[in-house]
């Protein structure tokens, strides 16, 4: 399926395009369904797409030459992955996939590459939200090495309900110890902490949020900058 009117086009950065440039760009755009577990990039494979998501979350997985895995940041409608095809790279650096299901817009990496060189509306709109998403990165692994496991999870949850519709969100323990680089029983403990204080009501496989002001308070200066930085990028851009 081709790409809708910009009118309803949900991803945030092609609906940043000025109009003459988005219809010119849309042809090339095919949305297709996303659903939980699929790949969008393989660490140190050939990258033959890159993804703008209209609904769903996806993560970023670093892993080790031993096999440990942290998830390094998460993307959903606000962006487009793998940002490393602005630089022209051709390889996955990580591994790219989804953790909620969700539908989006497929474009080759030669047309993605074609619009960065010859569309300079796109590429100015691709090189900003990368650098959005760079600071994302930078603020994940302050945040894991200033934050208790508590206030890092208040962090996540916070990005996640950025990214969704309403306020449940299809949680799992395991995604969740993924996100956090801790043991499953540290997040059971975390979930604890959070639903005692009445921000959250955590139930099998998913996690609903009932007070994000005071779940933001919680989170304190681990939740805010890089939101405020991507706000910022993406102002007055045209």
């Amino acid at each position: 399926m081709t790409a809708p009117p910009q009118s309803s086009m949900q991803n945030k950065l092609l609906a940043l395009l000025p109009a003459t440039d988005y219809g010119q760009i849309a042809p090339d755009l095919d949305l297709i369904p996303l659903p939980k577990g699929t790949l969008l990039g393989r660490a140190g494979k050939p990258i033959k797409y890159a993804y703008f998501l209209a609904s769903g979350l996806g993560s970023i997985v670093v892993t080790t030459p031993e096999g440990h895995s942290a998830e390094a940041g998460i993307f959903g409608f606000d962006g487009y992955v793998p940002t490393s095809v602005v630089t022209g790279l051709d390889v996955s650096i990580h591994d790219v996939g989804m953790q909620l299901d969700g539908e989006g817009y497929r474009i080759s990496y030669d047309a993605f590459r074609g619009w960065m060189d010859s569309n300079r509306s796109f590429s100015r709109v691709m090189i900003r939200a990368a650098e959005a998403f760079a600071v994302q990165l930078a603020f994940t692994a302050l945040s894991n090495a200033v934050h208790d496991v508590n206030e890092r999870l208040a962090r996540w949850l916070l990005m996640c309900h950025d990214r969704v519709s309403g306020n449940e969100i299809a949680l799992t323990h395991d995604f969740i110890s993924l996100m956090l680089a801790v043991r499953r029983p540290s997040v059971t403990t975390s979930l604890h902490v959070l639903e005692g204080n009445g921000f959250i009501r955590s139930e099998r496989g998913s996690i609903m949020i009932r007070n994000r002001p005071a779940l933001e308070e919680f989170a304190r200066d681990a939740y805010g900058r890089p939101e405020e930085e991507y706000r910022r990028l993406m102002k007055d851009l045209f």
